[in-house]
């Protein structure tokens, strides 16, 4: 059965005539009424009581009449949603953002975009880059912000800040007179740290390793605030990005690590060889105009 015999079907109900329909579809009435026979031979009974007064409906015809209504509006629902997408009217992106990044740059992020498209809307997550990324191959978000995986052939991404970690500890700390350290005085210190979901975790256990030593980690949370207080309370010291430093709120001495400099590099990833919508397509292209490097990550607030 064609969609387009039904609609041919509506319009001689509608009109209660096939010269009526015929002209109203631009087809010729003959060629009409050679549809209406095909549909009644598909279902086997008639669906017209044909009198010279008025064409009324059989049974059948009923409920055929009641299911081809549904079925019009659910095409025209159809047609409507995918015009929205296409033209960029609508659409919803799902993304996933680390605690650790600087939140306040993504809101100014996603208020532009939802500016120029405001029936765009988005879906936020806050995890750790290991579950953002499980999440994009998983398909439950589109879009994930993380440090750059070692391995990043199932993503496409844009890199857009290249980073290095810097030592955060209180005033009250030993070290805090320091201007610059190397990774080895650190060893005897007591390290608090991102959970196993957050790629900073490795980076760092695996900067430590490879300096000759394993560091004494006395607490984990995917919490930052969290993990800003107890250093403020003097329970231990971590590890942060220059650019996460310079977010914090507690009163905390930051010192350069020189020997060695461990990077952080954060990227936009999304999943390789997906279907990507004109909404989706758009953000890529909006947010690779707006992330900014290293060179003016800190100057944000000021740019926005």
């Amino acid at each position: 059965m064609e969609i387009k015999h039904l609609e041919y079907f509506i319009e001689v109900t509608d009109t209660g005539s096939f010269t009526q329909a015929a002209e109203n579809l631009y087809i010729t009435q003959p060629a009409l009424s050679r549809i209406i026979k095909s549909l009644e031979s598909e279902l086997g009974a008639p669906l017209f009581i044909r009198s010279r007064k008025k064409l009324l409906l059989t049974d059948v015809g009923q409920i055929l009449y009641k299911h081809a209504q549904v079925i019009e509006r659910q095409l025209k629902l159809l047609e409507t949603d995918i015009d929205n997408l296409l033209v960029l009217k609508k659409g919803s992106i799902r993304l996933g953002l680390p605690t650790i990044i600087n939140s306040f740059f993504f809101s100014q992020l996603m208020a532009s975009f939802h500016k120029q498209y405001p029936e765009v809307t988005f879906q936020l997550e806050e995890d750790g880059s290991k579950r953002i990324e499980e999440k994009i191959v998983n398909d439950d978000l589109d879009f994930g912000v993380v440090v750059l995986p070692d391995n990043h052939d199932m993503f496409d991404y844009y890199n857009f800040v290249n980073d290095h970690l810097k030592l955060v500890v209180p005033f009250s700390h030993h070290l805090a007179e320091k201007e610059e350290i190397s990774l080895h005085e650190l060893k005897d210190e007591s390290f608090i740290m991102f959970n196993r979901d957050f790629e900073l975790r490795n980076i760092i256990l695996k900067a430590c390793i490879e300096d000759g030593f394993e560091p004494n980690i006395i607490s984990e949370t995917s919490q930052l605030d969290f993990i800003e207080e107890m250093v403020a309370y003097n329970l231990g010291i971590t590890l942060l990005p220059e650019s996460t430093c310079m977010e914090l709120t507690s009163n905390l001495q930051t010192i350069t690590i020189s020997n060695p400099k461990i990077e952080w590099n954060l990227a936009l990833i999304w999943k390789k060889d997906a279907y990507l919508s004109q909404v989706a397509k758009e953000f890529i292209r909006f947010a690779k105009l707006k992330l900014v490097t290293e060179d003016n990550y800190s100057d944000i607030k000021e740019d926005e």
